[in-house]
This record gives structure tokens, C-alpha cells and sequence, in this order.
């Protein structure tokens, strides 16, 4: 059974640098792909007269929350429980086909990150869930008990560039011979015994397998590779796309793919003129990433790898 919203919380990182960056048109539409607790969308609503906005989540309790958060604004705003991965379809069949933005914060919520059943964090106990949409039946427990010993080393060896991804997946593997690894406390105690003792002194040693873990259950890095085209096409011309990434996985696709959609072209470097047809989308705006200032690092710790590209569309 899910939880309710009550308590959920979650701190919105970037906050100003990201409604600088999306330029919003008071008339404009716009659109928050993981909406969370609301805390970006309350700032663009904010800024809209005639607009209109739309948020989507896949996690009915941020759903829950954001519209409690949002619910001043009225009509202006719909709420959509789904993945972003699925906006261009979601925009069409409430007949909008073009948007004056887009906003996407890959982060886990700090509420998701805190709650215990939700599986999420290698802090607490609780069973291996790690679901964003707890409609969806793979869960964490599943890809730890049932995937092979060469797939759980692939994970995290890619997601989480665990150094010591094949010891890690070797006592998994064996643990789970003996009975089923049911819970985050299990696992950590699985982690501690694969890695040597030295990496438990130098930082929590289960940190990069939960980040890998997470990935494969949501298929983060797929959903992501997959969209951001699709994203980019829906923009109006001077429309902006905002991205928020915590990680190099992420922050890496998202910096090939507005490169990629500003320079598309394919001919060889001595070639006169483009004959391959491919023809820019836009502009990155960000040559580096925004990334939190000082003040912002000390009021809230978790926004230490948050890093922000913009992508804008001509």
C-alpha cells in the first residue's frame, strides 16, 4: 500500500538559476517531467498570467504534495502521473503539440531518500524496493535475487563504476544461495564483506551499488537517452530545456545530446559545404554547467553534485 503524502519534503536545488534559465513567458506553456514536491513548479506557475503548466511524476505521493502546493493556481495547472519519457504522447492528447519549456531534476527526493519503506537509501532499513512508480512490479529485491552474477556486475560496474563491481556481484550471489536478501541493511552488510576494509573508512562502501541498483529498477539512464530528442522537437523556437543531473551518467548523455542536436552535422571535417542534410535544433546556452554557489552547498548538503545545462531551440 503507498504512503500518503503527508511529510513529504524536498528541497528544490538551483532553484533561481533554473527559473532564470527557462526565460518564462508569462503567456507561455511549460512543463516539469519530474515534478517532485512542486518546488521549481511553484516558481514558474508564479511567473505565468495567461499560461499554462503542466506536471508530471511518476510517484503518486509527490503528485499529492505538488498538488496541495500548487492547487492556488487553479485550471492553470494539470498534474499527470506518468514518465516524462512519455510527455510528447501526455501533451498531445490534451492537444498541445509545442511548449515554451521544459524542466527535468533527475534527483531523488530527499522524502524518498528518507523514507524507509521506499527502499531508496543505504541509511536506513527497510525492504529493496527502489520503485519511483510503485505501479511498476520490478523492484530492487528482484534485480538482487533474481538477475546473474555477469548482469549484476554489468550494473554496477556501469551505473554505479564500482571499482569493486565483481566482488560485490560474487557475494550477492552467494548470500542469496543461502536465503533471500530481502532488505537494505542485508545488502549493506553483503557490500561490507565484498570490499575491502579500507573503503568502509573511506565513505559509506554501499553508495555506488545503491546508485546502481536505483538505475536498472527505473531505467534512468534509458528513459533519459531515449527522450531528450523527443524533448528538444516539442520546444517552440526560443523555447528552453532545463536539466538538472546529479551524476556523470547522466550529466554525460545530457551534454551528447545537446551537443549533438546543436551540431548534427556528419560530413567530414574538410568537406566545403554540408551535403549529409542534418540541419542544428538550437544552442547550448550552458558551455559548462551550473552548478550551486556556496550559500546553497551549506543550507543543503545534497545539492553537491547537482550540476544544470540548458538547451535552447530555435
Amino acid at each position: 500500500m503507498e504512503s500518503t503524502a503527508a511529510g513529504f519534503s524536498h528541497r528544490p536545488v538551483l532553484l533561481a538559476e533554473t527559473i532564470e534559465q527557462l526565460h518564462v513567458n508569462p503567456e507561455g506553456i511549460y512543463v516539469d517531467g519530474t515534478l517532485g514536491g512542486g518546488g521549481h513548479a511553484f516558481e514558474v506557475c508564479s511567473r505565468l498570467a495567461g499560461g499554462r503548466f503542466y506536471g508530471i511524476d511518476q510517484d503518486a505521493d509527490a503528485l499529492e504534495a505538488a498538488g496541495q502546493k500548487l492547487a492556488s493556481f487553479g485550471d492553470r495547472v494539470r498534474l499527470i502521473r506518468d514518465n516524462y519519457c512519455n510527455m510528447r504522447a501526455m501533451l498531445r492528447s490534451a492537444g498541445v503539440e509545442k511548449v515554451d519549456g521544459i524542466l527535468l531534476d533527475l534527483g531523488v527526493s530527499s522524502y524518498q531518500f528518507d523514507s524507509c519503506a521506499r527502499g531508496f537509501s543505504y541509511r536506513f532499513d527497510g525492504p529493496l524496493d527502489m520503485r519511483m512508480d510503485r505501479r511498476q512490479s520490478l523492484t530492487a529485491r528482484d534485480i538482487i535475487n533474481r538477475y546473474s552474477e555477469s548482469d549484476l556486475y554489468r550494473i554496477l560496474r556501469d551505473y554505479g563504476e564500482e571499482r569493486y563491481a565483481r566482488q560485490i556481484a560474487g557475494h550477492i550471489v552467494r548470500a542469496r544461495a543461502d536465503k533471500p536478501v530481502e532488505t537494505t541493511f542485508q545488502l549493506n552488510e553483503i557490500i561490507r564483506k565484498a570490499v575491502p576494509a579500507k573503503m568502509c573508512r573511506e565513505g559509506h562502501p554501499s553508495k555506488r551499488t545503491f546508485q546502481a541498483i536505483r538505475i536498472e529498477c527505473n531505467r534512468e539512464l534509458e528513459v533519459l537517452g531515449n527522450s531528450l530528442d523527443d524533448l528538444i522537437e516539442m520546444l517552440h523556437p526560443k523555447g528552453r530545456l532545463c536539466i538538472i543531473t546529479f551524476h556523470s551518467l547522466e550529466d554525460r548523455i545530457v551534454k551528447t545530446a545537446f551537443k549533438r542536436n546543436e551540431s548534427p552535422c556528419t560530413c567530414p571535417p574538410d568537406f566545403p559545404v554540408c551535403v549529409c542534410g542534418k540541419v542544428s535544433k538550437g544552442i547550448v546556452v550552458t558551455r559548462r554547467p551550473i552548478v550551486p554557489g556556496t550559500e546553497e552547498l551549506e543550507e543543503n548538503s545534497r545539492a553537491r553534485s547537482a550540476k544544470l545545462r540548458t538547451f535552447e531551440r530555435q
